[in-house]
């Protein structure tokens, strides 16, 4: 996938492609449709499918104080959007220049003078430009006058559900800790990333070492608690875990933000300053304070067999 830069890069010479364009974060199964259907016109009718998406959420610049927190980083959304097949990437420097940037300026600069559009595929609801003033029938009006066509898709929702699937709807079940459903909607398990810093060495004093991820301001995480989970190092390997998410309430009884411990089962080596990936598969217990050591030990024997069985013949998802 060849990643072009906003305002300097276009796409090559005689390429003609199929666009979608939106934030996605998360990429989840309702985005994961807009792209299918999008790489299937695009092979249909001899055209590249690509993405214009943005280096930061709009929401940052436009409205900062009631930004979401975010699914995916870029890398996350990169290694994404190759996998489903898209060919080429617009990456939008969104900025306050940007944000007034009125529609048809945005349709005639970026997707027809940068991408050469001949197709369009986004949600219903897709709005865009200055005040979210052009709409998809704004964009077959465009369509119509510039030679490309539209294709809005309905929301994307699984028979039962009782609202379709959103970045917004996960981010609320996954501040309730309901890693199941975030999954489901997701199509994947969710995934953090972090380097792995220092610790107080408390969990390797009590025999349940761990490897500790700082909180990131402005990414989203699972509610507080204990998790089953994979973590993936720097190197390949994809190790079962135990995951607690939270303040430490039984040493730490005046921490200011959460941080993940994972405790990487059967695993003893030396982790600092290396990334690692935690896929979270299952929630096993909410955090609390214990009184003392000797609990806590208890407590955690149990996490790890819980965490065991619950990734039981999960390892290839």
């Amino acid at each position: 996938m060849q990643v072009l830069r906003d305002g300097i890069d276009r796409v090559p010479q005689g390429v003609l492609t199929a666009v979608s364009v939106g934030s996605y974060d998360g990429i989840h199964r309702g985005h994961q449709q807009v792209l299918s259907t999008l790489v299937s016109l695009a092979r249909e009718h001899g055209l590249a499918p690509a993405v214009v998406t943005f280096d930061q959420h709009p929401a940052r610049v436009i409205r900062p104080e009631n930004a979401p927190m975010l699914l995916t980083n870029h890398d996350q959304r990169l290694e994404l959007f190759a996998g489903l097949g898209i060919e080429y990437l617009y990456l939008l420097t969104f900025d306050e220049e940007r944000s007034q940037t009125s529609d048809r300026d945005f349709v005639t600069d970026v997707l027809v003078d940068r991408m050469n559009v001949r197709q369009i595929v986004v949600g219903s609801n897709f709005h865009f430009g200055k005040g979210r003033s052009g709409s998809v029938d704004t964009l077959r009006d465009y369509g119509e006058q510039l030679g490309f066509d539209v294709a809005g898709l309905d929301l994307f929702a699984d028979d039962d559900a009782v609202e379709p699937i959103s970045s917004t709807v996960i981010r609320r079940a996954l501040a309730g800790g309901d890693i199941e459903s975030v999954n489901a909607m997701l199509g994947r398990p969710f995934e953090t990333r972090g380097d792995v810093v220092k610790g107080d060495q408390r969990g390797r004093s009590i025999g349940f070492p761990t490897a500790n991820v700082a909180f990131r301001q402005g990414w989203a995480w699972p509610a507080e608690g204990v998790y089953a989970a994979w973590v993936t190092l720097d190197d390949g390997r994809r190790m079962q875990a135990a995951v607690n998410i939270g303040m430490r309430p039984t040493f730490h009884q005046h921490a200011q933000e959460p941080i993940l411990e994972a405790h990487l089962l059967d695993f003893d080596e030396d982790l600092y300053g290396r990334e690692i990936v935690v896929e979270f598969v299952a929630f096993l217990r909410s955090e609390r304070r214990f009184n003392g050591i000797d609990e806590i030990s208890e407590q955690l024997k149990k996490d790890v067999d819980a965490a065991r069985l619950a990734l039981v013949g999960d390892r290839d998802t």
